[in-house]
């Protein structure tokens, strides 16, 4: 006589031959910090006010680059940490820096963000970066900063309310966009651990506050 597994015996089964998740899946966590903040620099107000001091590998001709993180910051709850003691190099290998390179557009920027500040996240280079690229894919980045006009004035107010209009869950004192002189600079972005929105209200408070600011476009 021909027998049938039983339902709840297959799903067993199933399961068990099933492939576990990869640790590579989840990002890394670090410890010894209240929250993190993710800093997108606009690339362009970035090479235009350093002029001939620009990083080169970032601000070369045909570069085009939009937003690119500038760091991962970890903060505590008023201030942060910065340059702290870790086992392991100071120095990024070219094997790693070239991994980055399409979210973080130079090896100097990633040297200097790891010793400052990925240092202080008890994390090491590997899985630093790894956090880094997480918190990156965790925020979208509104349409309308991929192609914007070839220069404009713009009010820091709305390039905020354009990220939390693409970013559910975003909390309005949760996000700052700062400015460096006249430029609009980055938008600093602040995440639990687990890489969830959350508010930050003393990064909030030092946002910029032009009623409008230059955003000069790649290229």
């Amino acid at each position: 006589m021909r027998r049938t597994v039983a339902p709840l015996i297959l799903t067993a089964l199933l399961a068990a031959c099933a492939p576990s998740a990869s640790s590579e899946d989840a990002p890394p966590r670090g410890e010894g910090y209240d929250f993190l903040v993710l800093a997108l620099t606009w690339s362009p107000s970035y090479c235009e006010t350093e002029g001939e001091n620009a990083n080169r590998q970032q601000c070369a001709d045909g570069r085009d680059l939009g937003f690119v993180v500038h760091g991962l910051w970890p903060q505590f709850e008023s201030g942060w940490p910065e340059f702290c003691a870790h086992e392991g190099p100071n120095r990024v290998p070219d094997s790693l820096v070239r991994q980055y390179l399409d979210i973080m557009p130079s090896a100097g920027l990633m040297g200097h963000q790891w010793r400052k500040h990925g240092s202080c996240t008890g994390l090491d280079q590997r899985d630093y970066f790894r956090l880094v690229r997480a918190a990156h894919e965790r925020v979208r980045v509104p349409e309308r900063f991929e192609a914007p006009p070839r220069a404009r004035g713009i009010a820091p107010e709305s390039v905020e309310a354009a990220f939390l209009a693409a970013n559910p869950g975003m909390k309005a004192d949760g996000i700052a966009v700062s400015c460096d002189g006249r430029h609009l600079s980055e938008v600093r972005i602040c995440l639990t651990n687990d890489l969830e929105f959350r508010s930050c209200r003393e990064i909030d408070a030092r946002g910029c506050r032009l009623p409008q600011a230059a955003m000069p476009a790649p290229g």
